[in-house]
C-alpha cells in the first residue's frame, strides 16, 4: 500500500470544509475496510477475507487516512501496524460498526414473518377488552410475533404514525387525511351516563334534547370522543355545560357516579355501580371504530399479517 505524504494543510482544509455530516458520509464507507487491515495487520490477507481487490483497499487506507489527516498505519513491506492513532480510531470505529450491525440485526428481526414486531397503537376504551381478545386471537395463528403497544387518543395516535412510530392504529373518528389509508371496522353505540340517583336514571331511553340543562362531563378538547360529543349536542340543539374535562372514559364513568354530571361514554368493559346508562334515540349516538396506516410505506410480513387479520374482522370487532 503505498504511502503519501499528508502535511496539517490538508487536515486544517478537510476540517474547514466538511461538517459533521459531510465527515461521517465520507468516512463511513471505508471503516469496515479499515477494521478488516486492523485486524489482520495484512492488507493481502485483508483483501482476501473481505473478498475486494487489494488495489481497492490500498487506495481506500490512503484516502481514509487523507481524508483524516492522521497517519492510522505504520508500514512494513506487506504488513501494517496501528499507529496510536490508529489503535484510538480502531476502538471507536469498532463501537460503530458493532451498533450498526446491532441495528441491522434488530430491523431484519422486526421485519421476520414468524417473531417479527408490530408497532400497534389503540384508544384507551379499547385496551381493556378488545386489543386483548384481538391479540389472543392473532396469536393462535402467529404466537411468535411481538408487539409494541401505544394506549392514546387519536390525533396523538396519527401523529406518530406520521412520525413513523406506530405501523397501525385503531382509532375513531375514522381519519380522513390524504396521507393516511383508513378502513371503517365497526361502530360503537354511545350511551348518556347518568348518576345512579339521577332524575333520569328509571328511563331506559333518552332523547339527547332532553339533557340540556344536565352538567356534562368530557374528554379534553383534541379527543374524538369529545369531539363526537360536541357534535351530537349541537344536533340536538345545545352547547353543553361542562363541568369536568378528563383523558379517561372510566375516569368520566366514575365522576358520573360521585353526582358530578352526566356523560356520553361507549359501554363499559364491566358494568359500574352508581350509574344507569341510557340508550339514546335521537340523535343516532354511535361512533365508527376504523384502522389506519401511513400511506404509501412498505409493510413487513408481521404488520402486512396483522392488518389483513384486523380487516377480517370488519363488522366483528366489537360485540354486538
Amino acid at each position: 500500500m503505498a504511502h503519501e505524504h499528508r502535511s496539517h494543510s490538508h487536515l486544517s482544509r478537510t476540517g474547514d470544509t466538511h461538517d459533521t455530516a459531510d465527515m461521517a458520509r465520507l468516512l463511513a464507507p471505508r471503516l469496515a475496510y479499515f477494521a478488516g487491515v486492523a485486524r489482520t495487520e495484512h492488507v493481502t490477507r485483508a483483501a482476501q477475507e473481505m473478498q475486494v481487490p487489494q488495489s481497492t483497499l490500498s487506495r481506500a487506507m490512503v484516502r481514509l487516512e487523507q481524508d483524516l489527516g492522521v497517519d492510522l498505519f505504520a508500514r512494513h513491506g506487506r504488513t501494517v501496524s496501528l499507529t496510536p492513532a490508529g489503535r484510538t480510531f480502531l476502538t471507536s470505529v469498532e463501537r460503530a460498526l458493532a451498533e450498526v450491525e446491532r441495528a441491522a440485526d434488530e430491523v431484519r428481526a422486526d421485519a421476520d414473518p414468524a417473531t417479527g414486531k408490530v408497532a400497534f397503537g389503540f384508544l384507551h376504551t379499547m385496551g381493556a377488552e378488545t386489543v386483548p381478545g384481538l391479540l389472543h386471537a392473532f396469536r393462535a395463528d402467529h404466537p411468535r410475533i411481538r408487539f409494541s403497544l401505544v394506549q392514546n387518543y387519536g390525533e396523538a395516535m396519527l401523529e406518530r404514525l406520521r412520525a413513523g412510530e406506530l405501523d397501525l392504529c385503531l382509532t375513531s373518528p375514522v381519519p380522513d387525511a390524504p396521507d393516511l389509508v383508513a378502513r371503517r371496522l365497526d361502530e360503537q353505540k354511545l350511551r348518556l351516563v347518568v348518576p345512579a340517583d339521577h332524575r333520569l336514571a328509571g328511563r331506559r331511553r333518552i332523547r339527547l334534547a332532553e339533557a340540556a340543562d344536565e352538567t356534562f362531563v368530557t374528554l379534553e378538547p383534541g379527543y374524538g370522543l369529545r369531539r363526537i360529543t360536541d357534535d351530537l349536542c349541537a344536533q340536538a340543539g345545545f352547547r353543553p355545560r361542562i363541568a369536568f374535562e378528563g383523558e379517561e372514559a372510566e375516569t368520566l364513568r366514575g365522576l358520573v357516579a360521585a353526582g358530578l354530571g352526566v356523560a356520553l361514554l361507549p359501554p363499559p368493559a364491566f358494568p359500574r355501580p352508581g350509574v344507569v346508562e341510557l340508550t339514546v334515540t335521537a340523535p343516532r349516538a354511535a361512533r365508527e371504530i376504523g384502522v389506519a396506516w401511513l400511506a404509501g410505506r412498505p409493510d413487513t410480513p408481521p404488520v402486512t399479517a396483522f392488518k389483513k387479520f384486523l380487516l377480517s374482522k370488519r363488522g366483528t370487532l366489537l360485540p354486538a
